[in-house]
């Protein structure tokens, strides 16, 4: 009895860890996923948005390759190629942004653009730290795009679906009541 408890908190620990390392990947995913179709929905450019998650990409991609880094001048290397690898990103993302850029795009094209440059830096990223986890994160972002260019393409087809699925409940739920009363 005592040996099953004993083992029980290792493995809520094991648990809990796993989840908050895995965190600021899957938050990075959401807030890029967040940005895109806000940005796309809007048709509205966010800047400052970007300019906000470029930091917090350098910290989570330093903070995967941190245990690599064995000594304070590989260390400072990863802080210094970090910061570079997504100002340059940052740079470019602005540059799609300005009005003069705008107008040969349209607000759809710019989310997806962004997305694809995001997901590009995050597999280079992940290749150079080496993190499997931000690899991992740049493939799905890559394979978001063609599921949001599909989604927006598609959205006529999704409140089409989503009403004869409403309707469908809402006439067995009026003849099951009909057959209770």
């Amino acid at each position: 009895m005592s040996d099953a408890v004993a083992t029980t908190p290792p493995i809520k620990r094991r648990h809990t860890r796993f989840w908050l390392y895995e965190l600021p990947f899957s938050l990075v995913l959401v807030l890029t996923i967040f940005g895109v179709a806000y940005e796309t929905f809007s048709r509205q450019p966010i800047r400052q948005y970007w300019e906000i998650l470029a930091p917090f990409l350098v910290l989570v991609c330093v903070g995967a390759g941190w245990h690599h880094a064995h000594d304070n001048a590989a260390r400072w290397r990863l802080v210094g190629t970090q910061v570079l690898h997504w100002l340059a990103f940052l740079i470019v993302i602005n540059l799609m942004l300005l009005p003069t850029v705008q107008r040969n795009f349209s607000a759809n094209s710019t989310g997806l653009a962004i997305l694809t440059l995001l997901s590009l830096g995050a597999f280079t990223a992940g290749v150079h730290i080496p993190s499997w986890q931000v690899c991992l994160l740049g493939l799905i972002m890559a394979l978001a795009i063609p599921a949001l260019a599909w989604v927006e393409n598609s959205a006529l087809f999704f409140l089409l679906m989503t009403a004869g699925v409403l309707a469908i409940i809402a006439l067995l739920w009026w003849h099951w009541h009909r057959r209770r009363a």
